[in-house]
């Protein structure tokens, strides 16, 4: 046993297997009480079963450590609040929530229908927020705290899953948006942007030149849950681990612009759109192309 977060108490969801497994296990390695949440669900949130939450707990128990489990669903917001209100019954307290859960719906954009919008969208991003929110209000009174959303190098977009994409994309402003607020309360949020061998992974038609495994992850939201971040600033960050890889996202900015000297007309942005504000490329147009000719060659393609 560590003691990188002795006497912290983490909660985290989707904590039953995967990268949310690893992340519990290292929390309580290191010294964190820790609350298992996890719905059970397989990779599309189908057959919720608690049984693997509890196993993580188990797990946790016979190295030592203390952890209860909550099989609750954090898509809604009396799942996510029991989350914390469990740690602060069971703990006193909470410092840090790490939200993992999540579930695929794949499909093309025209064919996606609203149910599968709707599943995913709920579990990453409505999911994150409930948690968010709950534990949010007690950080705010205890003046510290720790909030950790998991987003994914697909918040760029993607060819067939555009509402993951889009959720992960909204993890990314909410955790911005936690970061702002919640500054003055001592209180940080940052964002995870993972390549890790699960079970989400296996199923990527691609093969993935920079991948590690869920306990590399987890090493970086260990990291992230201390206060050796703290120390550092370290907030509304987002951060992608992939295996050895270590790397930051830039913030969002402007990167030209052009005036007019009164109001703009159709015609004036058609002669200086092009030259003087122009666009940023997309490297993930082509990266599909190239993919999509792979393909039609019957190869595998490389991401």
């Amino acid at each position: 046993m560590g003691n990188f977060l002795a006497g912290k108490v983490v909660a985290v969801t989707g904590a039953g297997r995967g990268i949310g497994r690893a992340v519990a296990l290292a929390a309580a390695a290191e010294g964190a009480r820790v609350v298992v949440n996890d719905y059970g669900v397989s990779v599309d949130g189908a057959s919720p079963t608690s049984e693997v939450a509890e196993a993580v707990v188990k797990e946790i128990e016979a190295a030592g450590g203390e952890a209860v489990a909550v099989g609750d669903d954090i898509s809604t917001m009396a799942g996510g609040a029991r989350v914390v209100d469990v740690a602060v019954s069971s703990y006193g307290r909470i410092d840090g929530v790490v939200c993992v859960a999540g579930i695929l719906r794949e499909r093309m954009l025209f064919n996606m229908s609203e149910e599968e919008w709707d599943a995913v969208v709920a579990t990453h991003l409505k999911g994150t927020f409930t948690v968010f929110r709950a534990a949010s209000a007690v950080m705010r009174k205890q003046r510290a705290g720790t909030l950790i959303g998991f987003t994914s190098g697909n918040h760029q977009g993607s060819v067939s899953q555009a509402n993951y994409s889009a959720a992960k994309g909204g993890i990314i402003s909410l955790v911005r948006s936690a970061a702002l607020g919640m500054s003055k309360y001592g209180v940080t949020a940052n964002a995870v942007a993972p390549v890790a061998r699960t079970r989400m992974s296996a199923n990527v038609p691609m093969e993935l030149a920079e991948i590690g495994e869920p306990e590399d992850v987890a090493a970086l939201v260990v990291y992230l849950l201390s206060d050796a971040a703290k120390g550092q600033g370290v907030t509304g960050q987002v951060y992608t681990i992939a295996g050895a890889k270590l790397a930051v996202w830039g913030q969002p900015r402007e990167l030209r612009s052009a005036f007019a000297a009164g109001r703009w007309t159709p015609e004036m942005i058609a002669e200086f759109l092009p030259g003087s504000v122009g666009v940023d490329p997309m490297p993930l147009l082509e990266r599909v192309a190239a993919m999509e000719r792979a393909a039609g060659r019957g190869e595998r393609p490389n991401a």
